[in-house]
């Protein structure tokens, strides 16, 4: 069969950088640390005690507080950046078939401060079973992909893709098909997250996948840099509104990309180290660049995935080398989060935005806090270190990828 053309037509986003697009992206061109002491709780016994927090988030701003209290932060942040996603596209105003209208929104964890919250006063009231009747609503994860649909009465796909980091690149990819094959003419897609709780901090430590450095807090997130030691928490959340070409075309929809294709694969090695060769890595770079029927050269930008853990950067490093060839020294690469943190199943939505704002602006956001390099680590790979670089930006492929091995790759390109 032949497929149908997938654009994106809206963009939303809430992040450590900023709570618009405008703010997020001003803040990746300038390269802007996103990471501060953590203000959620009181993190004097942890063995991390920064993160990138969303700032000057009010949520009285957009909701009542007898709704606040029915809503795990998870899913404020998915209603704000959805809502900013669907007044970008302006959706609302065309006459859409409300039944082809699918929401596809992520979250790795969901309503974890929920669910962290309830057992406490669980325990604290001596095991007596009072819960919140809202407790279970507010913690599982399809719960903002429900919200999101109830808001704007969208009654096409409607669920949420859990593939831990992987989450919201799975959402989609998941669209993509979906409105490729017929299924639906726009998807709401993206993920969100709020996990820099007690819970969330802690268990990261015991994994020890998060940096340790709070001497050099501001600077700890380091991708491909020799002195990393893991990852900086993020949090808040990205959407984007994915479309049929023609549908968006009829209705006079700005277009920032197309999706040109994408692909999924799996590690099969390890359930949060990635495989020290990069073969799920190469094997899903390979997958989308086939689905996108394009060749290596024809990328221009990586936005990797980039965590800063010390045999991530690395196995990555390896795979875009084998996958890229000599064509490898003329890419840039950037991982932006080194600025926003890791927004864990929310990162592949900010990072596929961040690869379309550099489509649109011909600017590769930098990588900060690149000082050492690291001889495991392929010299010739142009990183874009510290300073942001104008270059022409025709394509753009964004990598996440999960513990558990689930690994996932987008290629976006300018709409021609």
């Amino acid at each position: 069969m032949e497929f149908r053309r997938v654009v994106v037509t809206g963009l939303g986003a809430v992040t450590p950088l900023g709570n618009n697009i405008k703010e997020y992206w001003e803040g990746l061109k300038n390269g802007v640390s996103g990471c501060d002491w953590i203000t959620h709780f009181d993190p004097v016994n942890h063995k991390t005690k920064f993160a990138c927090e969303v700032k000057n988030f009010d949520p009285t701003q957009y909701f009542d507080r007898k709704e606040i209290r029915t809503l795990d932060l998870f899913t404020l942040y998915a209603l704000v950046t959805a809502e900013q996603a669907v007044a970008d596209a302006d959706l609302l105003s065309a006459n859409l078939d409300v039944n082809r209208v699918g929401v596809l929104w992520s979250s790795g964890v969901g309503g974890l401060k929920t669910f962290q919250e309830e057992l406490d006063d669980y325990f604290q009231g001596g095991r007596i079973p009072r819960f919140s009747p809202f407790f279970i609503p507010k913690m599982i994860p399809d719960i903002a992909a429900g919200h999101i649909s109830i808001k704007y009465g969208f009654r096409g796909p409607n669920y949420s893709t859990v593939s831990a980091c992987a989450s919201s690149s799975h959402s989609i990819i998941d669209a993509m098909t979906y409105i490729r094959i017929g299924w639906a003419d726009v998807i709401i897609v993206g993920g969100s997250e709020s996990a820099i709780i007690e819970s969330g901090i802690g268990g990261f430590n015991a994994m020890r996948a998060l940096s340790q450095n709070n001497e050099e807090y501001k600077t700890a997130s380091r991708p491909f840099d020799k002195t990393r030691d893991g990852f900086v928490m993020g949090e808040g959340g990205g959407g984007l509104i994915i479309e049929e070409y023609e549908h968006a075309r009829r209705r006079g929809a700005k277009i920032y990309a197309e999706i040109a294709g994408a692909g999924m694969s799996a590690d099969a090695h390890h359930l949060t180290a990635p495989h020290p060769g990069g073969i799920g890595a190469r094997i899903v770079m390979e997958n989308a660049l086939r689905d996108a029927g394009m060749k290596p050269e024809d990328i221009d930008y990586i936005n990797v995935h980039g965590t800063a853990t010390p045999r991530g950067d690395i196995s990555e490093a390896i795979a875009i080398r084998d996958v890229f060839g000599e064509h490898a020294n003329k890419l840039n690469i950037s991982a932006t989060k080194s600025m926003t943190g890791h927004l864990l199943g929310a990162a592949g939505a900010i990072e596929a935005i961040a690869t379309i704002l550099a489509i649109n602006n011909d600017i590769i956001p930098p990588t900060i806090n690149f000082k050492v390099q690291d001889p495991e680590i392929d010299e010739k790979l142009n990183i874009t270190p510290n300073k942001a670089q104008k270059r022409s930006v025709r394509t753009g492929l964004s990598n996440t990828f999960g513990f558990g091995g689930h690994n996932t790759s987008v290629i976006f390109k300018e709409i021609s």
